[in-house]
């Protein structure tokens, strides 16, 4: 699971994630709200945690913003705000979940997770007959048999099949493996070309200057 905190308190924020990296949680936090767009076209997020009260915008501008840029990804507030006039508000604009503070860690992550179901795609996806991205287990599967590859080939290789049937950028597939990393299209093309060794051929479809798309 990789999960998007935007909260602005520092102390809040780095407990937060802290704790959910403990727990195997990918985290990436944005303590200053302008970022969240900066952000968000570029790295895969099974759920947003969203404060309410922020330095710069209000959660709920954000919370609209994202559903009038039909981005569906769950989002759970958590706010101090609880108020049942702040609930409905959100709720209405598009929230998936609402916790407010304080809160219990354990709840928080009990909630992160059964939000993480709601938006997911098929466990396995067939390529194939005898080929299966396996994306619970982080393999792929050919005629039954576990197929080797590397760690930046995989994370390349989840981007595409959380979006397949989309063409991917090549800049949001080198933001999520690389992060803020300076690398460029040729080392994004060395991994593409590891996958298409391992899948069936014509699965993985170029789009020059723009990106990829697994078929």
């Amino acid at each position: 699971m990789k999960v998007l905190i935007i909260e602005d308190d520092l102390v809040l924020g780095e407990s937060l994630k802290e704790y959910l990296q403990k727990k195997g949680i990918d985290v990436v936090w944005i303590f200053d709200d302008r970022e969240v767009f900066n952000v968000l076209p570029y790295q895969e997020f099974d759920v947003i945690v969203l404060d309410l009260i922020l330095r710069f915008s209000t959660g709920e501008n954000i919370l609209k913003s994202l559903r009038d840029k039909n981005i569906d990804i769950p989002v759970l507030v958590l706010t101090a705000k609880n108020s049942i006039h702040d609930k409905e508000t959100c709720f209405t604009l598009g929230a998936d979940d609402y916790l407010t503070k304080p809160f219990s860690t354990k709840e928080l992550l009990l909630r992160l997770k059964a939000l993480a179901k709601r938006k997911r795609v098929p466990e396995k996806i067939n390529i194939n007959n005898n080929v299966v991205i396996d994306l619970d287990r982080g393999m792929i599967i050919k005629d039954d048999q576990e197929i080797k590859l590397s760690k930046k080939a995989w994370e390349v290789l989840y981007v595409l099949a959380k979006n397949k049937g989309d063409i991917v950028p090549s800049e949001k597939l080198m933001r999520y493996v690389w992060q803020d990393k300076p690398v460029g299209d040729e080392v994004l093309r060395t991994y593409i070309k590891e996958l298409r060794k391992l899948l069936p051929q014509g699965s993985i479809e170029t789009y020059k200057g723009r990106g990829y798309r697994l078929v």
